[in-house]
Order: C-alpha cells, then structure tokens, then sequence
C-alpha cells in the first residue's frame, strides 16, 4: 500500500455493500418459509435513549425489508430488571424467535454482563454472550459481533490484503475494539491493540497497514497520524456540540486523513449501515441452523 500521488482516499461505501448484501436477504427468509420457518428477531429496548430508539427503529425497519420477523419490547428506564430477565427467558423458549437483541446502554439498575449472558447463546445474534465470546477466541465462532463482521465484509469487498498485514486497531471495548483485533488476527494480520492508557498513540497508527478506530472521541486521529497508503476504518459515530456545528462525524479527521490513506469510510454512510446488515445475516443464520435442526426433527 503506498501513497497516492496527492490523489484523495476512495471511499468505502458502506450503504451501497449493505444494499449488495441486503438483495439476497429476502431469498434467503423465502426459503426457509418454504421449509415452515420464518426468521424471527425480538429486540428489548429500555430507557428513553435517543440514540438507542434511532438504532432499534433503523434495526426493526430493515427487518421488514429482508423478509424478518420483527418484535419490539419497549420498557421505561425505571423497570425492574426481573422483568426484562423474564422477557429474555420467554424469547429463549419460543421457537419463532431465532435472534434476541437487547439494545445497549442499559440503565444503571441493569448488570449488562448478566443480562447479556441471560440470553441463549443460540440465539445471541449479537455475539456478546460469554460462550461466544469464548467461541470467538478460539477460532471457531457461532455469532460474530455485527461491527468487527461488518468491517470484515468491508476489507473482503475491496480485496485488503489481510495476511501479513500490520492491522493496528484503536479502542478495546467488548463489542468493537476486542473482537476486531481477533477477527484481524485470524485473518492473519499482525496486530496491536491501543487504548486511553497506550504511549504515543501516533507510533503505532503510522505503521498501520489497516487502522481500525473504534475509541468514542470525535476527530481523535487525524491525517499525520496515519500511513500513507493505508486503509482507515472509521467505526466511531460522534455528534459535535452545537457551536461546532452539531453534525455527526467519526474517530477520524476526515479530510485530513482522505489526503494520506488509500481507502477510508466515511461517517455517516460506513460502517453503520453494515452494522445493520451483519445483524440481518447472523439472524438469518440463527434461523437456517434452527431449519436444519427441525428438518432432522421431522425426519425421524
């Protein structure tokens, strides 16, 4: 990967790849109604998050497009969890529901780690839960995380080499950060992980082949912090205050960094939308193993 002569970064299009993706969705749910199954993915929402209802109302909407069974639970941010444990417990054993997602930030109340391991790792299209985690670690996953699945698809549509690569990906969270660099790692990549406490952040990024942010700070990484030539991965969504203009931007300074990289996503119209996609598939693959499983049952 080498500089491009003063020419601007090529966008990755996350909505144009989710819309590739998405076209064999609905095949795929067809068929399964052919063989007596229709996807079914159960979404719980609780508090009043802006954000969080943005997220669930984008979620439920692509469901419908793709031939998925959508359920809503929605609950105030003041309700017991016993409830919501209650709620999860139901969905486990109802045999239409082939993905639970239970949309995060949780009220304070809540143990999010309890109430993600609550739900059947069979069902846990999200990834989150323990087993899958563990599932993850070892190489042979059950359910990818949407975001690290999502960035993957990305890298594979642009043909990234991945193998030998120097992969450096900012942020360490349970949801994005950790499992990017598995994924990366399994791919071949040689990998570092930073965070808040990593020395000289700019050492590590200017070596990367592939750069993963994903660190919740808007603008953090900007064009002479990357490799020329390299491939950045825009995964955070941010909102600048008001007297800023109060537009949503990413990890990265885009337009000083689109001078430098090769090939850069951009926010919004990246990552996002393939979020949403990856989401769509695990749930799809939830129901097809379910299918196979019925069929045997059948069978006998």
């Amino acid at each position: 990967m080498t500089a491009r002569n003063g020419a601007t970064a090529r966008l990755i299009d996350g909505n144009a790849l989710s819309l590739k993706l998405r076209a064999g969705f609905a095949d795929r749910a067809h068929h399964l109604a052919e063989r007596g199954v229709r996807p079914g993915l159960a979404v719980i929402l609780v508090g009043e998050n802006p954000a969080s209802a943005v997220y669930v109302r984008n979620k439920v909407a692509a469901c419908e497009k793709a031939g998925i069974r959508s359920l809503r639970f929605d609950y105030p941010a003041s309700i017991e969890p016993t409830e919501v444990f209650a709620q999860i417990e139901a969905l486990n054993a109802d045999p239409s529901v082939h993905g639970i997602l239970v949309q995060l930030p949780l009220p304070p109340q809540f143990n999010s780690e309890a109430v993600l391991d609550a739900i059947s790792p069979d069902k846990d299209v999200d990834g989150f839960h323990a087993q899958n985690v563990g599932l993850l670690a070892q190489g042979t996953p059950a359910f990818v995380p949407c975001t690290p699945y999502g960035v993957m698809k990305m890298l594979e549509s642009e043909n990234v080499p991945i193998k030998g690569a120097e992969a450096v990906v900012v942020g360490r969270s349970n949801i994005v950060g950790k499992p990017m660099g598995r994924l990366l790692l399994q791919a071949g990549a040689t990998i570092t992980v930073c965070h808040s406490q990593t020395r000289d952040l700019a050492f590590h990024t200017r070596r990367a082949d592939i750069l993963v942010a994903a660190i919740g700070r808007p603008r953090m990484i900007t064009g002479d912090m990357i490799k020329p030539g390299g491939v950045v991965i825009d995964v955070g969504i941010n909102r600048l205050p008001a007297e800023q203009g109060g537009k949503l931007c990413g990890d990265v300074d885009f337009e000083s960094a689109r001078q430098v990289a090769s090939l850069i996503t951009p926010v919004p119209g990246g990552v996002g939308p393939m979020t949403i996609t990856m989401l769509l598939a695990n749930t799809l693959e939830s129901a097809e193993r379910f299918a196979g499983r019925f069929s045997a049952w059948g069978s006998e």
